[in-house]
């Protein structure tokens, strides 16, 4: 795990990303800020800027959330069984500092034919001309 400070948390995230990235929550379909978000860049983890998603993996899946066909590096997600609800299906973690993230599931278009179903309210987009700045 990073060295970033999780009590800044509490005064840098919002409600609803406090919500779904430590209790779990899912934001309402199609309310998210990156649900029809096109820009080039990658999507990182709004707790700890880790890396966990390129824009040339997302796609509209019509499921209301965020989607992408794999991470940017299988060793920045974990996943883990959820049960919850009624269902069984592979939540999507945070690697470094285990942030909820989504799900994911069997039915993406890609490769391997996943689809990893991520709250938009779990990133933070880095457009490529923002990541070349530095």
């Amino acid at each position: 795990m990073s060295d970033y400070d999780k009590q800044d948390e509490r005064q840098r995230l919002t409600p609803l990303q406090l919500a779904v990235t430590r209790e779990g929550a899912t934001e309402p379909a199609f309310s998210g800020d990156y649900v029809y978000h096109k820009g080039d860049g990658s999507y990182h983890c709004v707790c700890c800027d880790s890396p966990l998603f390129d824009s040339a993996t997302k796609y509209d899946s019509g499921s209301g959330w965020p989607s992408f066909t794999a991470p940017h590096d299988n060793r920045n997600v974990t996943t883990l069984l959820d049960t919850s609800h009624g269902m069984r299906r592979l939540e999507v973690r945070c690697a470094n500092c285990d942030a909820h993230l989504g799900h994911v599931f069997d039915d993406g278009p890609g490769a391997d034919g996943k689809r990893f179903c991520i709250n938009s309210a779990a990133l933070n987009f880095e457009g490529e001309e923002e990541a070349s700045d530095e």
